[in-house]
C-alpha cells in the first residue's frame, strides 16, 4: 500500500486527507508485525488493543523507543536481513539494533529523495560531509550516523568527507571545494555539534573567506551542547551567516528506529511531518493526546518500518504541536517543535553522544 503514497507530494495533503492514507497503512503494519514479531505481539496483547478497532492514528499502539535496547525487535527471517543499523549511544550505554531487509532500505531511500527534494529541488548536488570516512567503511552493520549519510548519497552527486578519521579539518581539501564552489548551490551536511566544532571553528581560524551564500546546511540534533556553551539555534545561524553569507538552513528531527521518515524545518523554522510520518505529543500523566501549543512526549508514527515494528514509538523528546495546516511556508500537515530530552533521558542523538566526548 505503500505506492500510493508516493503519488503525492510529501506536503500537498490537508491533516485529515492524510490521516486517511496513514490509518489504512499503520493499520496494515500493526496486524503484520503483530503476526510476524512475537515481542510486539506481547506488547500489543499487553496493552489490550483490537487491530480492527484502530481508527485514527492515536489508537496505534505505542511503545518507548528504548524497547529496542532492551529487545531483539524482527519481523522478518533472519536470511532477508540486508543491514543492520545501531543507535548512537555513550560508552556503557546500550544501543538499539534496526533490523532493514531490501524492501524497507529501498522505502526509505525513496522518501528521503521526496523529502529532501522539496527543500532542495530534484537535481542532484555535490556536498560536503563534515564527517570522516571511517563512519561509513562498514556498510552492512553501521551507526545511526553512518546511515544518514549513506542515505545522503541519493540526492548528492558526490560526497567529500571534511574530516580525517583523527576527526581533523582535510583544510587543503575542504578550502578547495569552497573555492570551486563559491556563490554556487550545494550541500554542507553534519550534525549539528560537529558541523560547529569541525567546521565553523575551524572557518574562522582561517583567513580566507568563503562564499557559501548559495549552500545550504543540512544538519540534526546537538543543541543540547550547544545550549551549553551559550550558542543558540538563532546565533548559530547568525554567526554561520556574519562569517560566510550562509543562509539556507535545513535542519531536521528523526531517529534510528524510524531511519527516512525525517521531519525537516522550513524557511519559517518548524520541523513538519510529511504524509509518510504523523507526530503526537502526549500528556505526561495519562498519555491522552495534547492539544495544540501543549507541550507532551512525542510519539512518533512512520508508514517506511516494514522489516521491525518502529511505525508506532514513544521517544524521550518532549515537544508541542505548533499549528496544522497553516504554515506561513505553505506546507500541510501538523508542524512542531522540539524542546528538548525528556528528564533521566539518556543521551541518544549522533551528535549528541559525539558532543559528550567534548
Amino acid at each position: 500500500m505503500i505506492e500510493e503514497f508516493f503519488s503525492y507530494s510529501p506536503y500537498e495533503l490537508s491533516q485529515a486527507e492524510k490521516e486517511c492514507l496513514l490509518v489504512k497503512e499503520l493499520r496494515a503494519l500493526t496486524l503484520h508485525h503483530y503476526q510476524n514479531c512475537q515481542p510486539y505481539r506481547g506488547i500489543v496483547d499487553g496493552m489490550g488493543v483490537s487491530i480492527d478497532s484502530i481508527s485514527n492514528v492515536a489508537d496505534v499502539p505505542f511503545f518507548p523507543v528504548r524497547m529496542f535496547k532492551e529487545l531483539d525487535l524482527i519481523s522478518i527471517p533472519q536470511e532477508q536481513i540486508f543491514k543492520t543499523t545501531t543507535s548512537s549511544g555513550t560508552t556503557g550505554q546500550k544501543v538499539s539494533r534496526i533490523y532493514a531487509d531490501m524492501e524497507t532500505a529501498m522505502i526509505q531511500q525513496k522518501v528521503l529523495i521526496k523529502i529532501f527534494g522539496n527543500f532542495l529541488g530534484k537535481k542532484r548536488l555535490p556536498m560536503l560531509v563534515i564527517d570522516s570516512a571511517e563512519t561509513v567503511r562498514n556498510r552492512q552493520l553501521f551507526s545511526a550516523r553512518g546511515a544518514a549519510i549513506i542515505g545522503l548519497q541519493m540526492i548528492a552527486s558526490k560526497q567529500i568527507f571534511a574530516l580525517d578519521k583523527e576527526m581533523n579539518l582535510q583544510r587543503d581539501m575542504v578550502c578547495d571545494f569552497l573555492r570551486k564552489h563559491a556563490g554556487q548551490k550545494f550541500l554542507i551536511f553534519g550534525f549539528t555539534f560537529m558541523a560547529w566544532q569541525h567546521f565553523y571553528k575551524e572557518l574562522l581560524k582561517m583567513e580566507e573567506r568563503f562564499d557559501l551564500s548559495e549552500a545550504f546546511l543540512m544538519t540534526s540534533g546537538g543543541w543540547k551542547k550547544l545550549q551549553s556553551e551559550a550558542v543558540s539555534k538563532e546565533e548559530f545561524k547568525e554567526r554561520f551567516e556574519e562569517l560566510c553569507g550562509l543562509r539556507h538552513f535545513l535542519d531536521h528531527y528523526g531517529m534510528a528506529e524510524q531511519i527516512g521518515a525525517i521531519n525537516a524545518e522550513c524557511e519559517c523554522g518548524h520541523l513538519h511531518a510529511s504524509i509518510y510520518s504523523d507526530v503526537i505529543p502526549r500528556r505526561y500523566k495519562d498519555f491522552c493526546p495534547c492539544e495544540v501549543g501543549e507541550p507532551g512526549i512525542l510519539q512518533m508514527v512512520s508508514v517506511l518500518p516494514h522489516s521491525y515494528p518502529g511505525h508506532s514509538l514513544i521517544s524521550e523528546d518532549k515537544g508541542v504541536l505548533l499549528g496544522i495546516d497553516d504554515c506561513p511556508c505553505g506546507r500541510k500537515g501538523k508542524y512542531f517543535e522540539v524542546l528538548g530530552r525528556i528528564k533521566q533521558a539518556e543521551i541518544r542523538g549522533c551528535s549528541d553522544t559525539y558532543a559528550a566526548g567534548f
